[in-house]
């Protein structure tokens, strides 16, 4: 059953007419219960003690996937058929990974947002070779969040990631398990690791096709939570934590509930916020993280849904992209909730979550001026190695990646300002490795309350400019570079990436 009136209260308070929404109202409705199947929770993986240190055992491995009904989908995942097991961290814990790759292929795994030495990154240098294995040692040195690791191989990075090399990371504290906040693994505490994706007639997976999917990144139809199609979950207590990974290739996503509901965002990238922000949407960009709490003791059924991004949205297409493909102004239904008639009391939410010091532009001993840039059209943007469309290539600072130069060095110790410019017609989120920085400013307008926690990866709309501050501390390595770069997996893997080091 649709419920109009709150849905069009709903879009019409976050500035979407209901006359303007042109896309199937089943987006908004409840689900039937043919339709739907129990949300996949992944594997938790706490790790096993050994001399002090905990250890991690990773396979990337094939398998075939059932996602669609009565058909097979060839997939490859960590330790299973798709995706991998949820790691779990503490501050301060000493780990050992140890990884094997079973793939008919070369791989990486990078652990994306966490500040590890660059020889355990697990950037595109860092090569496991077909039957090979890597094994790095880190310390983990940063507060409670949420994380995720992906496959990182140069120029294959979108396909190896679409095809299911991913999985979710967990960072505790003991500031945080002091807060109360539901932290029940599958029950109160739930992944939702969301991403669309095609599928051909055979029930394979459809990577890139035609040019535009490396223009625009690759946009799918169908999506995926954890790996399950048309999910459902049933709260059994009255407040629960999720925690979102957009771990899709292009996608951004607009996350609201249909009936309107508010909810309180606590988290974003690398750490809680200082005090939760109550929010009615968020959108999240690739690889974009965020930790919600939302309240379900009124026993009402709800879903989950992405909203198309609003017209005049700072992070929509412009210019010629904006007529050429629609991107993220489709609607979909991410997850189907239904209440028990019994549900355990969560606490309440604590008032204040996490001490964060905000760091002073005086505090910088540098500032970086970046500027990404795409083609768009023959010849635009570069034109020389035809990996773009129409012969083109993304650039930073005019230069495609190139895994034999490093485009940076920086001190070790100092404290950076980064300023990303975005001279093209469409939304780049920027991603750089090695640590977490906060946002400074976008287009001289400071963060909102959602971007001021601690990050690393950035929304920078069509000719917007975003600075961050970011202190590069504890690990160099003259030798070994971490990357910058868009995380439009596509994008990417076509040279909008660099390589700095830290010395």
């Amino acid at each position: 059953m649709i419920r109009t009136v709150n849905r069009r209260k709903f879009l019409e308070t976050i500035g979407i007419g209901s006359a303007g929404l042109l896309l199937p109202d089943f987006a908004f409705s409840q689900t039937s219960a043919s339709r739907v199947n129990e949300l996949k929770i992944p594997e938790l993986l706490n790790g096993s003690s050994r001399n002090g240190r905990l250890h991690y055992t990773l396979t990337a491995q094939t398998g075939v996937s059932n996602f669609l009904p009565g058909l097979s989908t060839p997939s490859i995942g960590i330790n299973g058929r798709f995706l991998g097991p949820t790691l779990r961290f503490k501050n301060g814990d000493d780990v050992a990974m140890h990884v094997q790759n079973s793939l008919e292929e070369e791989t990486t795994l990078h652990w994306h947002g966490l500040h590890v030495p660059a020889k355990a990154d697990g950037g595109p240098a860092l090569i496991i070779a077909k039957g090979g294995s890597w094994d790095p040692e880190f310390k983990i040195m940063q507060p409670a969040g949420t994380f995720w690791y992906h496959s990182h191989r140069l120029n294959n990075t979108g396909q190896q990631v679409y095809r299911g090399l991913a999985g979710l990371i967990i960072i505790d504290d003991d500031e945080s398990s002091q807060l109360g906040l539901p932290s029940d693994y599958g029950v109160d505490d739930i992944p939702l690791i969301v991403q669309d994706r095609r599928f051909n007639t055979d029930g394979s997976f459809r990577y890139v096709g035609m040019g535009m999917d490396t223009m625009t990144g690759l946009f799918g139809d169908t999506i995926l939570v954890n790996g399950t199609l048309s999910p459902v979950f049933v709260p059994t207590t009255s407040k629960v934590r999720f925690r979102l990974l957009n771990g899709s290739n292009a996608r951004t996503y607009n996350f609201a509930f249909d009936d309107g509901r508010k909810f309180q965002l606590i988290g974003a990238d690398g750490s809680l916020l200082q005090q939760a922000a109550e929010l009615q949407s968020l959108e999240l960009a690739p690889a974009e993280r965020a930790e919600i709490v939302v309240d379900f003791s009124d026993g009402s059924p709800v879903n989950l849904v992405s909203l198309p991004m609003a017209s005049n949205s700072e992070f929509a297409p412009q210019g010629m992209m904006r007529n050429m493909h629609p991107m993220n102004t489709e609607a979909f239904h991410i997850l189907s909730l239904q209440s028990q008639s019994y549900l355990k009391t969560s606490e309440g939410l604590a008032r204040n979550l996490a001490s964060i010091r905000r760091m002073q532009e005086s505090e910088a001993s540098r500032s970086r001026q970046f500027t990404l840039s795409m083609p768009m059209g023959m010849g635009m943007g570069g034109g020389g190695r035809g990996r773009g469309m129409m012969g083109g290539e993304f650039l930073i600072n005019g230069k495609a990646m190139d895994i034999n130069i490093v485009n940076e060095r920086i001190s070790i110790g100092s404290t950076e300002i980064w300023e990303i410019t975005n001279d093209s017609m469409m939304m780049h989120p920027f991603h750089i490795h090695h640590g977490q920085f906060q946002i400074l400013d976008r287009d001289g307008k400071p963060p909102k309350p959602q971007e001021m926690g601690f990050k690393d990866t950035v929304k920078v709309g069509p000719g917007q400019t975003v600075r961050f501050i970011m202190k590069f501390e504890d690990f160099s390595d003259a030798e070994t570079a971490y990357m910058y770069h868009c995380h439009i997996l596509e994008h990417e893997d076509n040279g909008m990436m660099g390589q700095f080091v830290v010395v």
